[in-house]
């Protein structure tokens, strides 16, 4: 419905949107409902970097599902409880043939020191995801199967359309 949000949040009060940042979720039902939700979002320090386990839990890449974004997330939030919040900032998973995909919230990308990210390609079993697909567009990313050694041997970063890129370490 134009110009009214769910969760208690309504178009009249755009000015106080202005004032802190917020984070926005649009959500499609499956008999078409739709509900807006916002919550407040505080940016990370340009400094953080994240630290990153890496999941038990493993995505199977022939499920299509994983590449579309859903609230379908089990797999997810396994692979999220496998570790405390103060052990790990994101989670990574692999897939079967232990490929890393994507973390629980984040895309993955590997600087090489080719000047261009490299990130897993979506038939690894992961979400093509907005800023994924943004920097791939500008050339900025390209498509490459990686490793654990990648990893290892390159400069980490996660990053979603919320957050941008995130300076990250394997633990």
């Amino acid at each position: 419905m134009p110009g009214r949000a769910e969760g208690g949040n309504t178009a009249d009060t755009t000015a106080e949107f202005s004032q802190s940042p917020l984070r926005v979720r649009l959500t499609l039902s499956p008999s078409g409902d739709i509900a807006i939700t916002t919550a407040p979002f505080t940016p990370l320090p340009e400094t953080t970097v994240w630290r990153v386990a890496v999941a038990a839990a493993r995505l199977d890449s022939a499920n299509k599902l994983l590449r579309h974004k859903t609230t379908r997330r089990e797999i997810y939030e396994q692979a999220r409880g496998e570790y405390p919040p103060a052990a790990a900032d994101e989670v990574l998973l692999l897939n079967e043939k232990g490929e890393p995909c994507e973390g629980t919230i984040t895309s993955l990308f590997i600087d090489d020191g080719s000047g261009v990210l490299k990130t897993p390609p979506i038939s690894c079993g992961l979400l093509a995801g907005v800023l994924r697909t943004e920097l791939i567009c500008a050339r900025r990313a390209r498509v490459q199967r990686l490793t654990l050694g990648d990893l290892r041997n390159g400069t980490l970063f996660m990053g979603n359309s919320l957050r941008g890129l995130i300076r990250a370490r394997l633990i």
